[in-house]
């Protein structure tokens, strides 16, 4: 006879609430406490505690079981007020335990508020060392692939090493005899970004993203100590390292990460008192806001970075390219039209200081309007825009080749040209498992569910099988 549940008593506080929210939606669906486990990739014993309110739960947690338990957002708006009832001064449990110890392990750069998600095996003993060393990697659950944080012990046990390389890393102070040692650091870290860049490229950010981290540390340790035109000058790469971390996070699938260093890189920026930087932020924080399915709020950062921008330099062309397409995903056909136009023609008139926006020209645009006719419906179109950036992207460019063979995939997918599309997911799947890349990754995803009714088709069958080996597969 199985071991009867705890009564668990949701009157007496809001994380109380929550575990009996959350044990109602497992029971409904039937599941165990084990099954459950298995499916989210959370530790069995972890989740007995969330139910009975005896141990801090994660928001990723939550966000990872509403999706498995197909909740539609409820253990997510429970998790939210549950925070917001929550005492502060540690007179009840809270989710504020656990975020301390992770936050004190990050300091400030790169914390991403992840939560210890586990997976043990029977007689398998799980640290919180184990439950903090952390990877967000891609997951196939319920047919669709999410990102989420998993203890690296689980990503290595899976086989899929390569997705390791990153954990949310626990940073640690730079010695003073290397800043020390430094003869120009402003030269130095500017030096250390672009080269970060071009590796990024080449391996992807999953390898490159805890490098960046520590040297941001680095360079905040350095700038603290700086004063007058060396400070202002280390400030400003600063937020252009927090841009670019921002940048690398998304790549990696780390939404709220990435949100945490775009917000900071705005503020240094306005600190620092340069506009074009401000602008260029801004459009950073546009480009984002439509990437994780906000294009409402994408179209007032665009309009916002526009207003920043210089009138004539290229910034205002790459405002209105968020702007574009932030229509185009609201489906409005018109506007992502009369935008784009609007960006060709700012660009054949705009300056070029060498700085800003160096890389935009006509076929760039093209591109990004391939990727906007896709968002329309326009699949003919889009798969033509993709073809043809495809073939003029230098070979070093390896991330982005994969990222336009999977927007090319699903364009061509569109038309109903399968075989094609099939062809070309299975490559972009090579590149998205040396570079593990998240934007790589969504673009599969959205291409793998086009293709399910061709499911039985041997080259879809084939694609399928082959992107199933780069993801984890929590049951």
């Amino acid at each position: 006879m199985g071991q009867q549940p705890n009564d668990l008593t949701p009157g007496a506080g809001p994380w109380h609430r929550w575990g009996y929210e959350l044990r109602q939606f497992r029971e409904a669906r039937r599941l165990s406490q084990q099954a459950l486990a298995r499916k989210a990739l959370i530790d069995r014993s972890h989740l007995g505690r969330f139910e009975r309110a005896e141990r801090p739960v994660p928001r990723p947690a939550a966000v990872v079981l509403d999706r498995v338990l197909d909740a539609a957002g409820a253990l997510v708006r429970y998790w939210d007020e549950a925070e917001c009832e929550s005492p502060q001064d540690g007179s009840a449990m809270t989710s504020r335990a656990e975020t301390d110890v992770h936050e004190a392990n990050t300091l400030s750069h790169g914390a991403s508020g992840l939560g210890p998600l586990a997976l043990s095996g029977p007689g398998q003993a799980v640290s919180l060392e184990d439950d903090m060393d952390l990877v967000v990697v891609p997951a196939r659950i319920n047919g669709r692939i999410h990102f989420v944080p998993v203890p690296r012990r689980v990503v290595l046990a899976s086989g899929l090493a390569g997705l390791a390389a990153a954990a949310v890393p626990a940073t640690t102070a730079t010695a003073e005899s290397d800043l020390a040692d430094m003869g120009s650091p402003c030269e130095h870290f500017a030096q250390l970004r672009r080269v970060i860049i071009q590796t990024d490229n080449l391996i992807g950010p999953r390898h490159v993203l805890p490098a960046l981290q520590q040297n941001l540390l680095s360079l905040a340790t350095r700038r603290r100590a700086a004063r007058g035109a060396d400070a202002v000058e280390l400030l400003a790469l600063e937020t252009r390292y927090e841009e670019l971390a921002g940048w690398f996070a998304q790549d990696i699938g780390d939404e709220r990460t990435a949100h945490g260093h775009t917000a900071k890189a705005l503020d240094a920026s306005h600190i620092t008192g340069d506009t074009d930087l401000t602008a260029y932020i801004l459009g950073r924080k546009a480009q984002l806001a439509v990437d994780t399915g906000h294009p409402a709020d994408a179209l007032g950062l665009a309009t916002a970075a526009r207003r920043t921008a210089r009138p004539g330099s290229r910034l205002e062309v790459i405002a209105v390219l968020h702007k574009a397409h932030a229509h185009a995903v609201l489906g409005e056909v018109g506007e992502t039209h009369k935008a784009y136009d609007t960006a060709l023609t700012l660009l054949a008139r705009a300056d070029s200081d060498g700085v800003w926006g160096s890389w935009l020209d006509t076929a760039y645009v093209n591109t990004a309007r391939a990727r906007s006719l896709a968002a329309l419906g326009d699949y003919e179109r889009a798969a033509a825009g993709f073809d043809n950036a495809i073939a003029m992207l230098p070979p070093a460019y390896r991330r982005d080749r994969g990222v336009y063979l999977a927007r090319a995939a699903r364009a061509h997918a569109g038309t109903g040209n399968i075989f094609l599309a099939a062809r070309i997911g299975a490559q972009a799947v090579g590149i998205a498992a040396e570079t593990g890349s998240a934007r790589i990754v969504h673009q599969l995803d959205r291409l793998d569910q086009a293709l399910a009714p061709a499911a039985s088709e041997d080259c879809v069958a084939e694609f399928r099988a082959s992107l199933d080996r780069i993801v984890l597969h929590p049951a």
